[in-house]
């Protein structure tokens, strides 16, 4: 018998193709529901193995009608991504087996390896931190590929902005121009395209121990070829609302001081910076739910809106 509450429950075409990739013997003894995701419900499940002991895998699922139309493509795309990053040092997950079109599950899944460590989205620790994930950025941009994934979207226009209730009106009309020019010449890399907090898992020793380290980097499904400004700017627009607009204006310099190399120009910097802090305009409710979920409860919507104000007009007055 599976031990499991409702919510984390396999549905039984599921269940029948996990089953079928397990090793002979091996059977499903636990499921339960891991939170934190948007897009897809995420469940770890324990196995039992022939010997007595246990190891863990994690199946994604898209259940959402909403989310189900593009659930082919990111799978697709996280299953490539995956493979591709066997052997190359960055701690990702193994795939396991992956049902795009759900011709085997009730839905589109993917089943993969399980990886420890846990999200760190308190402010404790930040400094300690944020050179880690610039160092691992840096790494991913350095994969290449034999073959190329998809070139990167971005779907923010100058038409779809959400400008705050009480932002700074100039500033964010300066902004929105800004994205109105085309993107900037740029040389292409290996993007993870969601490289944020919640997407990178840590080892947090007991206090006072010394060694924080990365364990995992997790939600591969919009991995992409595109500028690396692009990555960076995602990652400095959720440190900016997660732990305040100095933050994120702070991992850009890290990812350089750990070897990356952003674009040349200031101005061609700030487009991907802005246009990255605009498109999290159009999201800001969808994106605070899972920080106050895992606790930050201080980060309501407004203040979220709050903070991602304070941001574009940071990156606005840094250019003037």
């Amino acid at each position: 018998m599976i031990n499991h509450d409702e919510a984390a429950a396999v549905l039984p075409l599921t269940l029948a193709w996990v089953s079928r990739h397990l090793e002979v013997g091996e059977r499903i003894v636990r499921t339960e529901a891991l939170h934190g995701g948007i897009t897809a419900e995420m469940r770890r499940l324990t196995i039992g193995t022939r010997d007595g002991s246990t190891r863990e895998l994690v199946l994604r699922s898209f259940v959402d009608p909403f989310h189900v139309g593009h659930a082919e493509d990111w799978l697709h795309r996280e299953a490539a991504a995956l493979s591709l990053l066997m052997g190359t040092g960055v701690p990702a997950p193994e795939l396991v087996a992956v049902d795009p079109t759900a011709v085997h599950c009730e839905y589109p899944s993917l089943l993969m390896t399980h990886l420890a460590g846990r999200t760190v989205l308190e402010d404790e620790g930040l400094e300690t931190r944020v050179p880690l994930l610039a160092r691992q950025l840096v790494a991913i941009h350095a994969v290449r590929p034999a073959e190329r994934p998809r070139e990167y979207v971005a779907l923010t226009t100058a038409d779809t902005v959400v400008t705050p209730k009480g932002a700074d009106a100039a500033a964010w009309a300066a902004a929105i121009d800004v994205i109105r020019r085309p993107a900037p010449p740029h040389e292409g890399r290996f993007l993870h395209r969601d490289f944020q907090p919640g997407n990178v898992l840590f080892d947090v020793p007991p206090p006072r121990a010394a060694g924080v380290r990365i364990t995992g980097v997790v939600d591969w499904a919009a991995a992409s070829w595109g500028p690396a400004d692009l990555d960076v700017a995602h990652c400095c627009t959720n440190l900016a609302l997660l732990h305040g607009p100095a933050w994120g204006l702070r991992f850009a310099q890290a990812y350089e001081e750990a070897g990356g190399v952003l674009a040349a120009a200031a101005s061609e910097r700030l487009y991907w910076q802005v246009r990255d802090a605009l498109a999290c305009s159009e999201e800001v409710q969808v994106v605070a739910q899972p920080w106050r979920e895992a606790g930050r409860t201080e980060l309501t919507t407004r203040a979220v809106e709050e903070r991602l104000d304070a941001y574009v007009t940071a990156l606005m007055d840094a250019l003037g």
